[in-house]
């Protein structure tokens, strides 16, 4: 949930659509690249809690993205494309 994922169009900190409530894919046998090239690293291990929010909490913390994320969430972007519009992000 806190990853950007650009295949996805999924901004930081929006929840994947594609994420069931159980966590699990709903779209696994057809994942982007991106989802499929991931594994698993020592940054799991740091922010390993009993819950999704806890996990994307800790991993926002460690980046110092929970501002960005906040945003994000605060004015509706559901989007890559609708968070590439928003000033923080313009290049």
């Amino acid at each position: 949930m806190a990853p950007d994922i650009a295949a996805l169009d999924k901004p930081l900190g929006v929840r994947c659509t594609h994420l069931a409530e159980d966590c699990t894919c709903l779209v696994y046998e057809n994942r982007p690249e991106a989802c499929r090239a991931y594994a698993a690293d020592a940054l799991c291990d740091r922010i390993e809690a009993p819950t999704l929010d806890e996990r994307v909490s800790k991993y926002l913390t460690i980046f110092g993205l929970e501002g960005e994320a906040q945003r994000n969430v605060h004015d509706g972007t559901t989007s890559m494309r609708a968070a590439r519009r928003l000033p923080l992000l313009r290049g």
